[in-house]
């Protein structure tokens, strides 16, 4: 298939690159604020939010498996809407979506680009979004559900972070449009772990990056975004 006749996709993190701040963090102190969650719990995820701030490695599945001990045993319809429900008061709400993410993925619908979030946050947290801003798809971090239905506390599969980004795009676009006919030509991200992402697009953005995501995007010409905004965060 020719370069032009290639169907072109661009790939937007969701924590800190499309919204301000961490879901997984917010929806903690949203959960507590409700008496849905343990104080152990919420020290262990605190706790473990601060040592990925300081880049130290931390287990994305073990976290996702503590918070989601609020909601084990539970219908997933009935914890989906919550966390849409969630998802429209604490971010959507709070003005955390980044008008400068909405503007970038108007531009790429404008060029005939499908625009997907590529993330590690909670799946319904993100499709939520998806009624309000201009983005085709997510490929999120999905919670295993049991045969009748109801949320564990484990991770389906694997957390979609670093290099299991490149590996859910290459899947997901190759089910889809078969292998060699796509190219991700956009990639935004603002974490270190990232750079994969970035990597694997024709063109990477680091969006208000952090320090070694800063560095490598000088190393290897990327642009640097600043799309932070003089609001409470």
């Amino acid at each position: 298939m020719s370069e032009q006749a290639k169907h072109k996709i661009a790939a937007f993190d969701f924590d800190g690159t499309s919204i301000r701040g961490n879901s997984p963090v917010i929806l903690v102190r949203h959960l507590r604020r409700c008496g849905m969650l343990r104080k152990r719990v919420i020290s262990k995820v605190l706790a473990w939010a601060a040592a990925y701030k300081l880049r130290l490695p931390q287990s994305e599945a073990w976290v996702r498996g503590q918070v989601f001990t609020a909601f084990a045993g539970r219908p997933k319809e009935d914890v989906d809407e919550f966390l849409a429900s969630f998802y429209e008061a604490e971010i959507e709400g709070a003005g955390r979506f980044r008008p400068q993410a909405d503007a970038a993925m108007r531009r790429l619908h404008d060029e005939g680009v499908e625009v997907l979030i590529v993330s590690a946050t909670f799946g319904p947290i993100v499709r939520r979004a998806q009624a309000f801003h201009p983005f085709d798809g997510c490929l999120c971090t999905e919670m295993r559900v049991d045969d009748q239905g109801r949320y564990t506390t484990h991770v389906d599969g694997t957390c979609v972070e670093g290099e299991e980004k490149v590996r859910a795009i290459r899947a997901y676009a190759d089910a889809r449009y078969g292998a060699g006919n796509w190219e991700l030509v956009e990639a935004y991200g603002d974490h270190h772990s990232d750079t994969p992402m970035l990597a694997a697009a024709t063109r990477g953005f680091a969006v208000t990056p952090d320090n070694p995501l800063a560095r490598e995007a000088r190393r290897r010409g990327w642009a640097v975004l600043d799309w932070d905004e003089s609001v409470e965060k």
